[in-house]
């Protein structure tokens, strides 16, 4: 790989590790006990709202590794698990597999068109560009937002995801 395509590379994916982390502590601190919880009646419930995060990872490895997602093939966000420890082992499972593609990803398709389908028929096509900030990580990083908010509206303590919370004063910078 070229040092031109190595830093762009390096640049695109230079984040994720970070979000990945503090997604994973914003996911263990998730009271398994109100997985049915809701803010509102129209919210996803804090169970549902947590898997939907944990396979946002795995949209995440399919925008990579794929031209184009089907979202009727696409992981789901049906509610199922019954303990933290089942929502942690899929979130880094799906973890794990969006790694593996990361590093054999060919930078040189990330401009490239990528296309939203539904039952075969496209949606949308938008550079893959696009698709990785704003459909992928920005995405990520808006619902594990959400998740903070259901965590200190049932007054649980809330991890820290840029620099401090009420319920971790120390000041961090990673």
């Amino acid at each position: 790989m070229s040092d031109a395509r190595a830093k762009l590379k390096q640049t695109v994916f230079f984040d994720l590790e970070r979000e990945l982390r503090v997604t994973r502590a914003v996911l263990a601190a998730i009271p398994e006990t109100k997985f049915d919880w809701k803010a509102h009646p129209k919210s996803m419930s804090l169970g549902q709202l947590a898997l939907h995060v944990a396979n946002l990872v795995d949209w995440m490895r399919l925008t990579l590794d794929r031209d184009a997602l089907d979202v009727t093939c696409a992981p789901n966000g049906q509610f199922n698990l019954k303990t933290n420890a089942e929502l942690l082992q899929r979130f880094d499972a799906n973890v794990a597999a969006l790694r593996k593609v990361v590093d054999e990803f060919d930078i040189s398709q990330y401009y490239n068109d990528w296309s939203l389908e539904r039952s075969g028929q496209t949606v949308t096509t938008q550079s893959r560009e696009k698709v990785w900030r704003l459909f992928s990580v920005n995405h990520l990083i808006h619902h594990r937002g959400q998740l903070c908010v259901y965590l200190r509206l049932l007054d649980a303590a809330v991890p820290t995801v840029y620099f401090n919370t009420a319920d971790n004063r120390a000041m961090t910078f990673e």
